[in-house]
């Protein structure tokens, strides 16, 4: 019996094909977390939006198989102008097109949709693939196109989709890749006639297009740690290391081909040295902060679709805010915070807010006060009124990360890296009030961003408990950093 490919498998198998085999034989050992389902939903918001790009449509209902191909088979032979979803299937291969013009009783235009902003080699193979399945049934494709997101696009009242997006066509590239199709299939389905696991091996396609599921799995008899365990090398330098034969710490410790801060990572789990503390560096870096002193830190999301004026797709928007401040040295700790409400543009408040809460000329610190930063030049951009105010602030951030990034205070547990949500427990391992996991319904940005992009649907009793866990999240962020500070300031 012949294996049934999808356009996503046929896709699938053009990473690796081992993918395919492992879902249908192994499905256990596929790593979920890969999955980002926020980057789905995001898909199928943008996929939806731009079933109208052409007029009146009639959309497939999603369902059994084969009535989504009697349905599309009825439809194109009443000539409907505009399908999304049309489905066929023909020798065992299946695939829905997005949008499907049909000219005629057996001409046709295709249009597969993506919510990136620019045409990847992969969508090349996702719409040949669709063309492969459309000519075998005796149907012409007059064209084939990608509709993908305009990032220049900026709204200014209705969201115009016919500016929102942009159409390439890229019928001679398909067409070109009809003969490939054809003997990808034919070795996909000779491939998953194997009956052993296939000895593939892992490389760069484990993460290119798309990260893989089953990484953890192929590479499981790998010893622990290994290169792959070491933060901030490139994956291509990773994989140099690892085609030389260099995999274990050990290795790595006797090699030349990594940066200093890697090298202290990979000794610091060799031989458990103790914390590395630069003292003269870090004391230099503490001159830099003064009081009164500040520490912020914001959260965002990035709608896809835009949905206030004078916003781009996936721009970044600031919804809220915490401030935990000093005034001087022996002062209580204080603190202020801001959290927009859904259904309206949070950046006038925000901004009007953050510059009533943060006096001219102070000391403000942020971790990582590259996001900050950019989000502050945003905002000063679009409101030119508070725009000196909103500046102040911004040159006066100095970076609670960077003795960090710079490897000054390292110790084991950070494994490598200078994220905040790895310093902390390192800093502060016995100290409950100080981890993220034992906070409710919010642990980390992205589920911050999330959760604020879905209150938009919840009931009133929903938005204020997420309004609660979204709260209590953003100030452990900056209290963290309070806690941080404390830390370097006793060197």
């Amino acid at each position: 019996m012949k294996y049934n490919v999808s356009k996503s498998r046929y896709c699938s198998a053009v990473q690796c094909p081992k993918i395919l085999w492992l879902k249908k034989n192994n499905p256990d050992a596929f790593d979920s977390s890969v999955m980002n389902k926020a980057v789905l939903d995001t898909g199928s918001a943008v996929g939806d939006l731009a079933m109208g790009l052409f007029g009146d449509y009639i959309e497939v209902p999603f369902g059994d198989l084969g009535e989504m191909i009697s349905t599309t088979k009825h439809l194109v032979e009443a000539r409907t102008p505009v399908i999304a979803e049309a489905s066929f299937s023909v020798d065992g291969l299946f695939c829905s097109v997005d949008i499907l013009k049909v000219l005629d009783s057996d001409e046709v235009e295709l249009y597969e949709v993506k919510s990136s902003t620019s045409v990847h080699d992969i969508y090349y193979h996702d719409a040949a693939f669709q063309c492969y399945v459309l000519n075998r049934l005796g149907y012409k494709v007059k064209s084939c196109n990608i509709v993908h997101i305009n990032n220049q696009y900026e709204r200014c009242g209705e969201l115009d989709i016919h500016e929102f997006f942009t159409v390439e066509d890229i019928t001679t590239g398909a067409m070109l890749m009809q003969r490939d199709v054809a003997t990808n299939v034919d070795a996909i389905r000779e491939y998953m006639e194997q009956t052993s696991e296939p000895c593939d091996d892992i490389g760069e396609h484990c993460f290119s297009p798309y990260s893989c599921g089953f990484f953890g799995y192929c590479s499981r008899n790998l010893p622990t740690p290994n290169i792959f365990d070491v933060a901030g090398a490139r994956t291509s330098t990773k994989f140099k290391c690892y085609r030389n034969g260099i995999v274990s710490f050990e290795d790595l410790n006797t090699c030349d081909l990594l940066s200093g801060s890697q090298y202290k990572q990979i000794e610091h789990e060799l031989f458990d040295y103790p914390p590395y503390i630069d003292t003269e560096s870090i004391r230099g870096f503490m001159k830099n902060i003064s009081f009164p002193l500040y520490f912020l830190d914001f959260e965002s999301f990035q709608p896809a679709i835009p949905l206030y004026d004078h916003s781009h797709p996936f721009e970044q928007i600031v919804f809220q805010y915490s401030l935990h401040y000093l005034e001087h040295e022996d002062d209580e700790l204080k603190h202020k915070e801001f959290l927009a409400y859904p259904g309206e543009d949070p950046r006038r408040k925000l901004a009007e807010q953050l510059c009533a809460d943060i006096p001219l000329n102070v000391c403000t610190t942020a971790y990582n006060m590259g996001f900050e930063k950019g989000r502050i030049r945003g905002l000063a951009e679009i409101f030119p009124d508070l725009r000196d105010h909103l500046m102040n602030i911004h040159d006066h951030i100095v970076d609670l990360m960077i003795p960090f990034q710079k490897k000054w205070y390292y110790c084991r547990a950070m494994q490598g890296s200078y994220s905040i949500k790895y310093v902390l427990p390192a800093l502060f391992p016995n100290d409950p009030s100080l981890d993220y996991h034992n906070l409710e319904g919010v642990h980390n940005g992205g589920e911050a961003s999330e959760a604020f992009a879905k209150m938009a649907t919840m009931t009133e009793d929903k938005i204020e408990l997420m309004r609660e866990h979204l709260l209590k999240y953003c100030g452990l962020d900056t209290y963290a950093m309070v806690k941080v500070w404390e830390k370097l300031k006793e060197i």
